[in-house]
């Protein structure tokens, strides 16, 4: 497969407002950044001749150092390729630039940033950018090498984390997980030796804690179907949420991004954003009702049924991605409201539309439906999650005890 390399200017800048030039190495439509160092004004970058503008006081020396680094990626593709080797955008950067067993943790965790910036994996990417950024404020640091990385650190630093800034236990086992992920690479790449990894057995283990997924029963449901004080944020707020909840607890960005023209014969199609399974089940009357309120802002079969994309530029996922995250935080400050006018304690997200159709379901539906309703890959997902909801065994087994 081809691979390229280009020079670049990235698209965040930093503190002061400059931005970064960068090698831009490509192998297989997969791409990674190695940067240069420097940083300029975007008013200083010449993006159709691809080079510093002569109005940048160190153009000519800027522009020399960007030569020579792309050679250098070039000459290293073209040695790859005499040598037919099959090597990746990473592996390329790293026969490069990687100082061979010194790489550093802070290194393997900016090309995994990459990788998922790259994949358009926005939610990923901006869930792991944040774990990276407590293991920075923890070690104060980028030089921090995989050696170091003991049993003895991770527990200093899980510490850390829960006194210092409230982590809950489960958002520190997403950051072990992560760690984990990267130590398992580093001793692929033979940067760290397999003997000092420090997870499993006697060591750090990886444990998360249960979690009490609490639905809406079918009176709540009903109440706030029937609530008559509304106002239009809250009522299109009501709208996503029963729509999402009679597909079953669709997810969010599911909801959102569905169009006209994923209707037909009565069935809604599509595929869903976190696998890219097709999708294709039968349209429920209440759904058709939701349906019907915003059929008059219809521009063509193509457009959005729900108005939040509407306006976003579907050629940048970054874009795509804030809009369902703003849309996704608006909803659920207008449900807190919802849920205090229906007079319902229980917490209300857009993600409880989903547990609320667990709920209901309880163990009136065999896992096998259930699995196809809720979208699963995995039966063993669908009975994980489902337990949450099934207590009726020992409901009739403590009365059966206690009732005499």
């Amino acid at each position: 497969m081809s691979s390229n390399a280009k020079i670049v200017l990235r698209k965040k800048p930093n503190k002061k407002g400059l931005f970064p030039l960068a090698i831009r190495i490509t192998k297989n439509r997969r791409s990674t950044y190695q940067y240069v160092g420097h940083y300029i004004d975007i008013e200083d970058w010449d993006n159709k001749n691809i080079r510093v503008k002569k109005s940048h006081i160190n153009s000519d020396s800027l522009n020399a150092l960007l030569s020579l680094e792309l050679s250098k990626v070039n000459k290293a593709l073209i040695s790859l390729q005499s040598e037919k080797k099959d090597a990746s955008a990473n592996q390329i950067k790293r026969e490069l630039y990687s100082s061979g067993g010194n790489s550093t943790f802070f290194e393997l965790a900016q090309e995994h940033l990459d990788d998922l910036e790259s994949l358009d994996k926005l939610n990923r990417l901006s869930a792991d950018r944040a774990w990276i950024g407590y293991i920075l404020k923890f070690n104060k640091s980028k030089q921090l090498a995989f050696q170091e990385i003991d049993e003895r650190f991770l527990k200093k630093f899980i510490l850390y984390v829960k006194t210092k800034h409230k982590l809950s236990e489960t958002s520190i086992m997403n950051i072990m997980v992560l760690i984990r992920l990267l130590y398992n690479r580093a001793i692929n790449q033979k940067i760290v030796n397999r003997e000092l990894y420090p997870f499993g057995g006697n060591r750090i283990r990886i444990k998360f804690p249960e979690t009490i997924k609490v639905g809406l029963n079918i009176q709540e449901i009903k109440i706030i179907e029937n609530l008559i004080d509304l106002t239009l944020s809250e009522a299109h707020t009501r709208n996503i949420w029963l729509y999402s909840f009679n597909f079953a607890g669709m997810r969010i960005a599911d909801v959102l991004k569905t169009r006209w023209s994923d209707i037909n014969d009565n069935r809604l199609q599509y595929r869903m954003g976190k696998n890219s399974k097709l999708i294709s089940i039968k349209i429920p009357q209440k759904a058709l009702l939701i349906l019907n309120k915003y059929k008059q802002d219809k521009r063509s079969e193509i457009d959005f049924i729900f108005p939040e994309l509407k306006k976003a530029d579907h050629t940048n996922a970054k874009d795509v991605f804030n809009k369902l995250k703003t849309a996704n935080r608006k909803f659920n400050t207008h449900l807190k409201s919802i849920a205090k006018k229906a007079g319902i304690s229980k917490k209300i997200t857009m993600h409880i539309a989903r547990h609320s159709f667990g709920n209901i379901a309880g163990d009136t539906i065999h896992p096998l439906m259930l699995q196809k309703l809720y979208r699963h890959s995995d039966l063993k997902t669908t009975l994980t999650y489902q337990a949450n909801f099934i207590h009726k065994d020992a409901d009739d087994a403590l009365d059966s005890v206690v009732n005499f």
